[in-house]
């Protein structure tokens, strides 16, 4: 007569909570293995039956049994201490990790070969415990906080203008990206091809430079541009007679720029000055408005997200034996780019970035004290 099979009664809840494992698809092969040993034998399968349908031997059934009898679903999981135990010291691993931060005498940081070779291991281990700890010592970032005395009330001038653009307006990101260079390069480049990168020489030929001022339309994305062979406030003034003169009448250009001293000129002022007074006569409102964004706050100014592609698409890696070819290759490009606009959207939340900015200034203050404390 064939002993009775001992049935494993299972709670709703334990029953649901093991069919998420096997149902799911990034459940480890050995806890799949173990719930369906559990349900198997939950449904009134018998010890030998549930091992051949698992696939497994009947005394892993009996473990694994025994385990969930007296723990429940905790008992399925690996107790702790199991596997193969660590080479490295935790001491050593705390300075392989924490040290990191900390450049060795004559060195402005740690690589993988110094740091493995400090530490006595391997350059794959620093490698693996960098990694997992999201530890980066050659990635370097530049920044600066602005030490502006009104440097909130600049910034919510300018996001303003981006969160909330008002009415009968244009916002125009303007500014000049002086020093464009013309380098020609000593041998042709080649193209890239399968398999193998774009190559280009290391040496050139300087042709001059040439200033390229640029005005974003923040609604539409259009670009106002202009070139000249210097970047003073003559320039700067032209410039901005050119959108006065580009742009529809009866409408305020809120212009954005930076606190170049060019911007601020007197004959500058006095131009605008001038304009204003024409257009209230007309319109009864402003022609031009300036608007500043605060020292070493580039980032503000939209404008430069778009020097930073032409930049990349046109200047950087291109050959010119002239001047006026490189200012044809970016006329070329703007006229482009003006056919189907690329509009910058600002999308962070000012309250965000200030909260950002007053966590960097207290950092870069607990810093400045631990130098000067040394």
């Amino acid at each position: 007569m064939a002993r009775p099979i001992r049935i494993l009664s299972i709670s709703p809840e334990q029953h649901r909570e093991l069919r998420a494992i096997v149902n799911r698809p990034s459940a480890p092969h050995r806890d799949n293995r173990r719930a369906w040993i559990i349900l198997n034998r939950a449904d009134g399968l018998s010890q030998t039956e549930t091992a051949r349908k698992v696939g497994v031997r009947p005394s892993v059934v009996v473990q694994w049994e025994q385990r969930f009898r007296k723990s429940g679903i905790e008992g399925l999981s690996d107790a702790k201490g199991r596997g193969r135990k660590p080479r490295i010291a935790p001491q050593v691993r705390e300075k392989i990790i924490v040290g990191a931060t900390r450049p060795p005498k004559n060195r402005t940081r740690w690589s993988v070969r110094t740091m493995a070779k400090a530490m006595d291991v391997s350059k794959a281990t620093v490698q693996r415990l960098w990694s997992a700890n999201a530890v980066k010592p050659h990635v370097t970032r530049t920044f600066k906080i602005s030490n502006d005395k009104n440097f909130e009330k600049k910034f919510w001038d300018v996001i303003g203008l981006y969160l909330n653009p008002p009415d009968r307006a244009l916002v125009l990101c303007c500014d000049e990206k002086s020093q464009c260079q013309a380098l020609e390069r000593a041998q042709p480049s080649l193209p890239v091809m399968r398999g193998y990168r774009r190559t280009q020489t290391h040496d050139y030929k300087r042709h001059g430079t040439v200033t390229l001022f640029a005005g974003l339309s923040y609604l539409d994305g259009k670009i106002f541009s202009q070139t000249a062979a210097r970047h003073t406030h003559r320039q700067w003034l032209m410039f901005l007679k050119q959108l006065e003169r580009e742009t529809p009448e009866g409408l305020t250009l809120h212009v954005i720029a930076d606190n170049y001293s060019t911007h601020k000129h007197a004959k500058v002022k006095s131009w605008i000055k001038w304009r204003n007074q024409r257009q209230q006569k007309a319109y009864g409102l402003d022609r031009m408005v300036m608007h500043f964004i605060p020292t070493s706050s580039s980032w503000m100014n939209l404008v430069e997200r778009f020097f930073r592609d032409i930049t990349q698409d046109v200047v950087r890696d291109g050959s010119f034996t002239t001047i006026t070819q490189l200012v044809q290759a970016m006329t070329d490009y703007l006229t482009e780019r003006n056919l189907s606009p690329k509009r910058y959207v600002w999308k962070a939340k000012g309250e965000e970035i200030l909260a950002k900015i007053k966590r960097a200034k207290e950092a870069l203050a607990r810093e400045t004290d631990n130098i000067q404390s040394i």
